[in-house]
């Protein structure tokens, strides 16, 4: 499966919860968006993770 950051951003869009871990990331690490946004992805996407299914069905 291959980071793509469209998808990223529309499933963040469509689920709360995802929103909400990405400020949080971002507040935590002090990173920008694009960065949280790839790190979101390798935490809770990529290899089985929890929205791994909702990512591919993009």
């Amino acid at each position: 499966m291959k980071y793509s950051r469209t998808k990223m951003e529309q499933l963040v869009k469509n689920d709360k919860e995802l929103s909400k871990r990405l400020k949080q990331i971002m507040a935590e690490l002090d990173l920008e968006k694009s960065f949280a946004l790839k790190a979101l992805y390798h935490a809770d996407v990529k290899d089985g993770g929890t929205h791994q299914r909702n990512y591919q069905e993009l």
